[in-house]
Parts: structure tokens; C-alpha cells; sequence
């Protein structure tokens, strides 16, 4: 190697020593500060209340404006959140429970929010994810909710009807679907297992590829990769996560029938969170069967000039024919145009369910 060439290289590699060692006492000290937070919190009787949504949310929205490059603020978001997790879990780890088993989008939606020091626990369906943190045997829960090709997940919707839990949180992540098999071609493929969302976020490309294979929906795309690698001719619908974990190679890659396939996920918990300048509120109301009653219902939030983001009706399952109505608002309901739109809605609907007020997702 050219001698000015190594001397160049070394000074730089000096000054990257240096930093390293800066960094590392750095987040030293910030782990100290976290343990004194955890003291403090002990002190006055909130040692339950470790992890803040709120608080979370405004380290990452800081850093983010603080930015200066080259490193996008993506990888900053996730460097911040591995961190924060790191230094929680000096506390004590945080419980998340979520759809099983491990290899599935929401194991990695779990572990976008909540960093690798998580203790992850997955479960066999939506409602042992629910039953795990409404009996404390978790401290939160990340369910999916909706998804941009194939709209609401209805079990979560039924879930949030009935459960004391608060969402507290948002994930969003983009799915990307692959083929998973043993095989060598497309050819040998007789059939395919994945979870009933993801065969239909993928149906036009399995028309085209995979017209005469058999369709088979499972549990979760997980489960899926799992069934495949232990059958001659099966193939699996998952993510990348699955495919390192059951080791099976892509046959084919991407496959969603949608370019921005993206599934939004929220996290509950046993807790409020609080306000973090940059919320949402999402509610469940219903409506009285009359004409004009809904109109009636959504403009307390126009008067008060809060802007709706999603609004999705679904059988109230207990009457024939009525309908409940999910609501998802910008601004927390301590906010005084947000708390001004739901007394008003207090006194005009029949049925109303604060589901929690929470920060937006960070990117």
C-alpha cells in the first residue's frame, strides 16, 4: 500500500478511535441518567411506569430536527431507539407481547418500537396478545390494525371494542412479501401458505405465477415459513424476517401486488400516555340510526377545526344492523380544540369509547 496513502488513513482512523471512545462514555452517561430517572420515579411510587410514550417520542422528534447529516434521520431514529431500549432494560425489561411466532412483521414492528432489549413474547392469535397485557403478564402489546391495500384488521377492531386496554403508541412498517420455498423454481411449487392478508396483498402476482398452486391461509406468515420448510412443493409468504429465521431461500422477491405496501400497527398498554406535541386520538362512537346522525356526530371536530385522518365503520355485533364507528384525530385530548370536540361528541352519541391518545409514529 502507497506510504501517504497509510499515513492519511491513520490519522483518520485515530480520529475515529477518538470518537469511539468519546461515544462510548457518552452513552455511559446516558445510561447513568436513565438509572437516576428510575430512582427518582421509585421514590415517589412510579416505579410500575418506567417506559413513557410521550417522553420517547420527543427525544426522537429532537434529534430528528437536530440532524445535521450525512446519517438520515431514519438510521438516527433507529441508533435513538436501541439506545433508550438499552437503557430501559438496565431497569427492567419491558414485556411485549405480539402475533407469533417469531419471523412475523409484527415481531419486527415490535422491535422497531421497542429495540432489540425487548423481551419479546409471542402469541398463538390477536386475542392471546390482547389477554397477555390485560392480565399484567406483559407490559404492552403491538396488534395490527390496518393495512394500506387490504384496510382494517376486524379482529383487532372487535378486541378494542371491548378490552380496558389504551393505545399508547403507533408503528408504521412497510411490507415487503417474498416467496419463500426449498425449491429450485416456480415450476415445482404446488402450493402456498401465508396468512389470509398477505395471500390477498399478493393475489394479483400469485394469478399471474402461480395460477394452478393451492392457496392455503395459516395463523401467520411465520407459521407459514415453518409449514413450508418441512414440505416438498409448499412455498411460504413472509418477510425477510422469516427467511433468515427458517432458513429458506427467495424464489421470488417482493411479490406485493402494491408498491407502498405499508401496515400500521398500535401499541396498548395499561396507561395513558401523555401529551407529546405531535398526537393522535383514536375514539369509537357510534351512531343513532336516523338520517343525518353521523353528520351530527363529526362536527363537533370541524367546529373546533380538528382534522378527522380516519374514520372506518364496523358491525356493533350486539344489534342487527347498527354500526360503531372508529375515529383516529390529530392532538392529544388534553388539547384544548380536541377536549372541545369530545364533550360536544359526549352529548351527541349514544355510545363513545376513548381508545387513547398516543404520539404519531416516528418514521
Amino acid at each position: 500500500m502507497n506510504e501517504d496513502l497509510q499515513k492519511e488513513l491513520a490519522i483518520v482512523r485515530q480520529q475515529i478511535d477518538r470518537v469511539d471512545g468519546d461515544l462510548l462514555e457518552l452513552l455511559n452517561q446516558r445510561a447513568r441518567y436513565a438509572q437516576q430517572v428510575g430512582q427518582i420515579k421509585a421514590r415517589h411510587g412510579e416505579a410500575g411506569f418506567i417506559y413513557r410514550p410521550e417522553r420517547e417520542a420527543q427525544v426522537l422528534h429532537r434529534v430528528q430536527e437536530m440532524n445535521p447529516g450525512p446519517l438520515a434521520n431514519e438510521t438516527i431514529t433507529w441508533f435513538f431507539r436501541e439506545v433508550m431500549s438499552a437503557c430501559l432494560s438496565l431497569e427492567q425489561p419491558l414485556g411485549i407481547a405480539f402475533l407469533g411466532p417469531l419471523g412475523t412483521f409484527s415481531e419486527g414492528a415490535a422491535t422497531k418500537h421497542f429495540g432489540h432489549a425487548a423481551r419479546l413474547m409471542p402469541q398463538i392469535s390477536i386475542d392471546d396478545v390482547f389477554r397477555e397485557v390485560e392480565a399484567a403478564h406483559a407490559d404492552y402489546a403491538v396488534v395490527p390494525i390496518e393495512n394500506s391495500t387490504e384496510g382494517a384488521i376486524g379482529r383487532t377492531l372487535d378486541l378494542l371494542l371491548t378490552t380496558p386496554l389504551k393505545i399508547c403508541g403507533e408503528v408504521v412498517l412497510r411490507i415487503h412479501q417474498h416467496l419463500l420455498s426449498s425449491e429450485a423454481s416456480l415450476a415445482d411449487v404446488r402450493k402456498v401458505y401465508s396468512h389470509a392478508q398477505s395471500l390477498a396483498q399478493c393475489h394479483e402476482w400469485l394469478n399471474r405465477s402461480l395460477a394452478q398452486a393451492q392457496r392455503i391461509p395459516v395463523g401467520s406468515n411465520a407459521q407459514a415459513a415453518q409449514l413450508a420448510a418441512g414440505e416438498a412443493g409448499a412455498a411460504a409468504i413472509a418477510g425477510q424476517a422469516a427467511a433468515d429465521r427458517y432458513q429458506l431461500p427467495q424464489l421470488a422477491s417482493n411479490i406485493e401486488d402494491e408498491p407502498n405496501n405499508t401496515t400500521r400497527f398500535v401499541v396498548l398498554g395499561r396507561q395513558d400516555a401523555g401529551p407529546s406535541g405531535r398526537d393522535k386520538t383514536s375514539l369509537i362512537m357510534s351512531a343513532a340510526n336516523q338520517t343525518g346522525a353521523l353528520s351530527q356526530l363529526l362536527s363537533p371536530f370541524s367546529d373546533a377545526a380538528v382534522s378527522l385522518t380516519r374514520l372506518e365503520s364496523r358491525p356493533a355485533r350486539h344489534t342487527l344492523w347498527e354500526y360503531v364507528f372508529f375515529v383516529d384525530v390529530e392532538g392529544h385530548r388534553d388539547d384544548p380544540p380536541v377536549r372541545a370536540a369530545l364533550a360536544e361528541l359526549g352529548r351527541r352519541a349514544p355510545y363513545l369509547k376513548l381508545l387513547g391518545s398516543y404520539p404519531m409514529a416516528a418514521y
